[in-house]
């Protein structure tokens, strides 16, 4: 069954004549979004403002979705404050964190979590093979929070959250989740996963500038964070000073205005478009770039089709394959796309399927310069009709 039939189906796509942005993120800027970056500028205790932040807030509970009242808000910093903001409120030294680890994103999760003085124990699965839920069970213990990557953009691995969630549920602990490369492109259920506190970056899904970090906190988490012993450490992104300028309309630091408002034309057009929708689209075009390149020796690096990541295609390269040579001569015609991280440097490519670049004209760009480059013959017919078929 096709789940997307044809290019048409989906919005005109933005002008990619200067640059080609492929990458796992940042995803090149949804036109709305950047026109609406450009507007005058207003304070950030304007009416106005307010307005619009109260209407990204309903917004982001549709797009986590959430209960009609869990708090919502953006963040004025990437999706790593959104990381740190959570373990700064909900942890305390001595807390038993237990962390799902199998990339990078999972290890940098562990070391805030630690640097917050909890005691850290990790649950460990291969590179490219997901968590097992089973082992969440057998290490939960007496875990005060939980915390997994949905997505893990390092290698490409969709991290089994629902299954992971119900786990956690049953055992009381808070669950903390990085939803970067999900949350906007996949319909994520926050309220009947039972996920406490989850957190993306703007410049990934939703195809806003970098700069804010859209995250959601449940009544649960502010209870954990109001019973705190001590002061949360990072003032600024403080859960009572957050609620205080995002409910009541007190000042608390100057907000990222013009950030606000592209954001909320970002958001406004994904879920717009559908979030079931978006997540046909984004597999529609993994399956015609997976289907493209296989000829020439790509392969997916996730071998389980169920464990890889429809946002981050993470394809293994061909036997002999230069992979700086061939990124640096992409590079040359404008075209960035991202290799390995760490201990797959070389081994992979991680293209982006995010936002405004799982649309056929970049990637089409992307077809005909390895065909000129790698005297490969026919590459861009297949992907077209890969694209036509729907394989």
């Amino acid at each position: 069954m096709k789940l997307l039939e044809t290019p048409q189906l989906t919005p005109p796509a933005p002008d990619y004549s200067e640059h080609t942005l492929l990458t796992p993120g940042p995803t090149p800027i949804h036109p709305r979004a950047m026109r609406a970056l450009t507007r005058p500028m207003l304070g950030h205790m304007d009416p106005e403002v307010f307005a619009l932040n109260r209407a990204v807030q309903a917004d982001l509970r549709e797009m986590y979705g959430t209960g009609p009242e869990t708090f919502t808000a953006l963040l004025a910093g990437t999706g790593s404050l959104g990381m740190e903001a959570g373990f700064a409120n909900l942890v305390e030294k001595g807390d038993d964190v237990l962390v799902c680890a199998n990339g990078s994103f999972g290890r940098r999760m562990a070391e805030m979590a630690a640097r917050y003085g909890a005691k850290v124990r990790l649950v460990t699965a291969p590179l490219g093979e997901p968590i097992n839920p089973a082992d969440v069970a057998d290490h939960l213990g007496s875990a005060q929070m939980v915390a997994v990557v949905h997505g893990e953009t390092s290698t490409g691995v969709l991290n089994p959250l629902p299954e992971i969630a119900e786990i956690v549920r049953r055992s009381g602990a808070l669950l903390t989740v990085d939803a970067v490369t999900t949350a906007g492109m996949e319909p994520f259920d926050m309220k009947g996963w039972g996920v406490d506190y989850a957190y993306t970056g703007a410049q990934k899904c939703l195809s806003a500038p970098p700069g804010l970090a859209p995250i959601a906190i449940s009544e649960r988490a502010f209870a954990r964070y109001a019973a705190r012993r001590h002061p949360t450490p990072l003032w600024y992104c403080d859960f009572s000073g957050l609620r205080d300028y995002w409910i009541e309309h007190t000042y608390h630091h100057t907000v990222p205005v013009n950030l606000h408002f592209s954001f909320a034309e970002a958001l406004r057009a994904a879920l717009e478009e559908g979030l079931p929708e978006r997540a046909a689209r984004v597999r529609w075009m993994g399956r015609a770039i997976t289907a493209a390149l296989a000829p020439l020796g790509f392969s997916p690096y996730v071998e389980r089709p169920e464990a890889r990541l429809p946002t981050v295609l993470a394809l293994r390269l061909p036997d002999h394959f230069d992979d700086a040579g061939v990124r640096a001569g992409l590079r040359q015609r404008e075209i960035s796309v991202t290799g390995g991280l760490g201990p797959t440097a070389g081994l992979i490519w991680r293209l982006g399927l995010m936002g405004e670049a799982a649309r056929p004209a970049p990637y089409r760009i992307l077809m005909v310069a390895l065909e000129d480059m790698l005297d490969a013959p026919g590459l861009v017919r297949r992907f077209d009709a890969a694209l036509e078929s729907g394989v």
